[in-house]
């Protein structure tokens, strides 16, 4: 151990008596390691809030919608009505099938007239969406077709500002609603301004009394231990045999969906790094070339150590150190002012992809296994000349 403190106590003096020379070849270290840690660490962070804030979502099981591409749209719309036929044909496959509506309407509340846009809802509750004040849509609700809503807060603030809006009355187009609560805000201000941030929900039962139709899509959600494919096949297989073997459906997967929207944000952070890499591989040859430098600079000095009994190993362990602590110091400024970067940028990042933890760990851990990597691979050749050198010849030259 006193040897490689030693070593290390060495290789840093080494350093020291250059230092305005070492600072320049550690740049090129400084700039590819602080690249590398805030790509990666903020396309991580990112990746892990966009996550977050669609998993609250929960499962969206399989959606089911009209292929609007055939030749015979009306042939193929879900009516309402078929909703009982699909239920009893679906059981054995299927969990809960539920019909989906959407509309805007003109929404009139406290003297104050908006335009939004009007889903439908039902009891079965997939997703981790938190309610601010009041309750969310119940079984009585959907049975008995009631007149009630659950608005979004943005769309709540409209109306009432910051006074309870639940027992409010609220007309959607010519309807009076009764306002029976309020969500939470999402995290994410991009998932929220894709999505819209000013919604309310009714009882799908209700929707379609005040406005009877054609249903936009179907959500299916599978019966415990049945995969997707085969409750997908069953509902088709219902609508099939409803509205013939012509009308054409689209099936979705959401979670399929999801989990690729995820591996494409990880492949791209991971391709982001791997270019900033480049810049690492620049400033391993940078530290090759000064270590190479410094070995014709010391020549004599490594003569000297060998006639006093110094090993080839020593001389090689003794400029290797000195290659790892250059990269080691540039690696470990990269670092901050990587990580600087990321704390700088994580604010307004998680006011758009939701809470995005900082992957600490990960950012320590690549940038002290870059700089010991790059200064091993780049500084041996370097080490292993030196340690060749006959000791003879070095003291004469």
């Amino acid at each position: 151990m006193n040897r490689f403190v030693a070593y290390f106590g060495a290789a840093f003096e080494a350093l020291w008596r250059n230092r305005t020379r070492s600072l320049l070849t550690m740049l090129g270290m400084i700039i590819g390691t602080a690249s590398i840690i805030a790509v990666l660490g903020l396309s991580r962070a990112a990746s892990s809030g966009i996550k977050g804030t669609i998993d609250s979502f929960g499962d969206l099981g399989l959606v089911i919608s009209v292929d609007n591409n055939q030749d015979d749209i009306n042939r193929a719309l879900i009516d309402f009505r078929e909703m009982p036929a699909l239920v009893a044909a679906t059981a054995g496959t299927v969990k809960d099938l539920v019909p989906n509506l959407n509309a805007t309407y003109r929404l009139r509340a406290n003297g104050i007239s908006y335009e939004t846009n009007v889903t439908s809802q039902t009891d079965v509750a997939t997703d981790f969406l938190t309610v601010r004040e009041g309750r969310r849509i119940d079984h009585n609700d959907i049975t008995s077709a009631a007149r009630v809503a659950l608005l979004s807060h943005p769309l709540a603030q409209r109306f009432f500002g910051d006074a309870p809006a639940t027992g409010e009355l609220l007309r959607v187009g010519g309807s009076r609603f009764i306002i029976i609560g309020v969500y939470n805000d999402l995290k994410a201000g991009l998932i929220a301004n894709l999505g819209g941030s000013d919604y309310i929900e009714i009882p799908y039962t209700t929707f379609h009394e005040i406005k009877p139709g054609p249903m936009d899509f179907l959500q299916a959600y599978p019966q415990p231990g049945v995969s997707i494919d085969t409750a997908g096949d069953d509902v088709i297989a219902a609508l099939h045999h409803i509205h013939g073997e012509h009308a054409k459906y689209i099936v979705q997967d959401t979670a399929a969906q999801i989990g690729a929207f995820n591996t494409v944000l990880s492949t791209l952070g991971t391709g982001l790094a791997a270019i900033g890499s480049v810049a690492l591989v620049v400033a391993g040859i940078g530290i090759m070339n000064i270590m190479l430098v410094s070995v014709v600079e010391r020549t004599r000095e490594i003569g000297l150590r060998k006639a006093i009994g110094a090993t080839r190993a020593d001389i090689l362990t003794q400029f290797l150190f000195e290659a790892i602590l250059l990269s080691l110091i540039g690696g470990g400024i990269g670092m901050l002012l990587g990580l600087g970067t990321v704390l700088l940028a994580y604010q307004p990042l998680s006011v758009y992809v939701g809470p995005a933890p900082i992957p600490y760990l990960l950012i320590v851990s690549v940038a002290i296994g870059f700089s010991t990597f790059i200064g091993t691979v780049f500084g041996t050749y370097p080490a292993v000349r030196a340690s060749r050198l006959d000791p003879i010849v070095a003291l004469r030259s």
